[in-house]
């Protein structure tokens, strides 16, 4: 696998190399002159969802055209050469960061493909749990596949389905996937937008004039001064034509299952998504913190710049003054500097910088949005204590990473998330804090609206419990070495 190139953070990432890694970002619009360049400006705002590439596919009305890159959207639609080329009133965009297939420019979506019925481009944001499988038997009837992305499973899902119409082919062919996934996809007279049955990755609807838009988040809207519509429902295909928007339900009706760390982490504190605004969110998963583990402490700091709207929402219940006792460096890309053991040891201190003057003799609460492997936390808290905090208590607003996600977030294999090889008394040993608590399942169920988790959670939160509510069919029937691995239990 070649090296993955090393990106300087956006302004709205976490700068936690620990934390669990973005997902990808959609946006599409039909019928507005200068698509192409709106849609860059949307995938602007929705470059915390993906960093490693970013590309667009624009129609003029004759042909398709397209570009794509590895790296940022600022770095590769900053031109009017680049932006020239991409004229046309309907167009779609898509910032990935790899959690199926190698990053490659043959990776980099919207991929396109030229069909019996004409060209059609797609992007795709999620994960296929049975692409593998259906990949195998692709490969036997003679599909030829030009990447390693899970996307290109539906394109060739597409080419051979027996049905006429676009959208009846499309829809023959995600009959046959398992996943979570919302997809965007262009051909010469539409714009298509779907999300699976269970809803688990976003996808609104939006306005700006008579054009319409798809994107994966509100802030996507905002962003170009479009208004938000409503979200696409799971399990809906909604087609965009010269007529309008069209709305069919082909799929066996499920129930409901959003992933819950949208909320947490994944989506831009700015957007509304499934009706909640995610700021309001994080601050009330605050809330409920400073309810359920307060100590006596002196201030609340975030680790930024996830950790802010959590840390807020504490400080307020807890009645505690909210300092900026660690202070993030935006501007750190790749380092010159040889990487020797010395240097990889005062890495964090190139993103982040103990504030001592607010630490010195203090009892500090230090809130974060989660812990994956734990690495970065230790460094954070070794900070921290160097700096002259008195004692150095940590709150996350997640329950305990336990478990692998296969549902478009690209987490590590299960043996190196913390939370399932340590219990709480090791897991604060390790990360060496006087008092470390988690967020319960039922406090955040309440900080997003619900009154606790029942039976039957209206999220996935699989990632927490290991209750996954769609069929992990490549994990089980096809492992690959050290796959099963992620399902067992902790230390088996």
């Amino acid at each position: 696998m070649p090296d993955v190139p090393q990106f300087p953070p956006h302004p709205y990432l976490s700068s936690n190399p620990d934390a669990p890694k973005d997902e990808c970002g959609l946006f599409g619009i039909y019928g507005m002159v200068d698509a192409a360049a709106l849609t860059a400006l949307g995938l602007h705002a929705l470059q915390h969802r993906g960093q490693e590439s970013a590309g667009i596919v624009a129609f003029n009305g004759d042909q398709f055209n397209s570009h794509r890159a590895i790296g940022l959207v600022g770095d590769n639609f900053n031109t009017p050469d680049v932006m020239k080329g991409l004229v046309g009133d309907m167009a779609i965009g898509h910032v990935r960061y790899s959690t199926s297939g190698d990053t490659a420019l043959r990776n980099v979506q919207p991929l396109f493909a030229e069909f019996k019925f004409g060209g059609l481009a797609m992007a795709h944001n999620g994960n296929l749990t049975n692409a593998y499988t259906l990949r195998k038997k692709l490969v036997q009837r003679g599909c030829i596949f030009q990447s390693t992305s899970d996307t290109e499973t539906i394109i060739h899902l597409i080419a051979i389905s027996e049905y006429g119409r676009v959208v009846e082919r499309l829809t023959d062919a995600l009959g046959q996937v398992e996943g979570a996934f919302s997809l965007i996809a262009l051909t010469q007279k539409k714009l298509i937008g779907l999300r699976d049955p269970h809803g688990v990755r976003p996808l609104v609807i939006g306005r700006l004039g008579t054009a319409y838009i798809l994107t994966s988040e509100t802030c996507a809207l905002d962003i170009i001064g479009a208004d938000y519509v409503r979200d696409v429902e799971p399990g809906e295909i909604v087609v965009i034509d010269e007529d309008g928007l069209t709305s069919v339900k082909p799929f066996k009706k499920q129930k409901s299952r959003f992933c819950i760390f949208e909320y947490i982490y994944f989506a831009r504190p700015d957007s509304v998504l499934e009706g909640k605004n995610v700021y309001a969110c994080r601050k009330a998963i605050g809330h409920e913190m400073a309810r359920e583990s307060h100590v006596e402490a002196d201030l609340i700091v975030p680790i930024p710049d996830s950790g802010v709207p959590s840390a807020i929402g504490y400080a307020e219940e807890s009645k505690l003054p909210f300092e900026l006792g660690i202070i993030r460096n935006h501007y750190v890309g790749r380092t010159f500097i040889e990487p020797t053991d010395q240097i990889r040891h005062l890495g964090v201190r190139l993103k982040h910088n103990a504030n001592a003057a607010y630490l010195k003799g203090k009892r500090v609460i230090l809130v974060d949005d989660s812990i994956v492997r734990g690495t970065t936390s230790v460094k954070i808290v070794e900070m921290v204590r160097n700096a002259g905090a008195r004692e150095v208590h940590m709150r996350i607003s997640s329950p305990p990473t336990a478990y692998s996600c296969f549902y478009g977030i690209d987490t590590p294999e299960r043996e190196q998330l913390m939370a399932s090889q340590m219990d709480l008394e090791a897991m604060r040993k390790h990360i060496n804090v006087d008092s470390l608590a988690f967020i319960s399942m039922d406090g955040l169920y309440r900080a997003v609206g619900e009154a606790k988790r029942n039976e039957d959670p209206q999220y996935c939160d699989a990632c927490f419990t290991g209750e996954y509510p769609i069929p992990l069919t490549d994990r089980i029937d096809n492992a690959a070495p050290n796959l099963l691995t992620l399902l067992k239990e902790p230390n088996e």
